[in-house]
């Protein structure tokens, strides 16, 4: 299982499901920053927040929360 952090010291940390991986985040973290964590900003990705779609426009405003249970999907392209 990975696990990956961000958190500067001192601050408060909240712990998430990552499509079905235990995730710590600072407290006030976002969507946007946590797709940035990892690595999957600017790629094409669906998010589901608690069973909700977040749309693209509000990854920024979407503050994360303690047990949150997010999945993420990127986008595969071929032909």
């Amino acid at each position: 299982m990975v696990k990956f952090f961000l958190w500067h010291a001192g601050s408060e940390v909240i712990q998430l499901s990552v499509n079905g991986q235990v995730q710590r985040v600072e407290t006030g973290a976002d969507v946007a920053r946590l797709l940035q964590m990892l690595e999957l900003s600017g790629k094409r990705v669906a998010v589901e927040r608690n069973g909700e779609i977040v749309p693209r426009s509000r990854y920024a405003g979407t503050p994360l929360a303690d047990g949150d249970a997010l999945e993420i999907v990127v986008a595969v392209g071929g032909g």
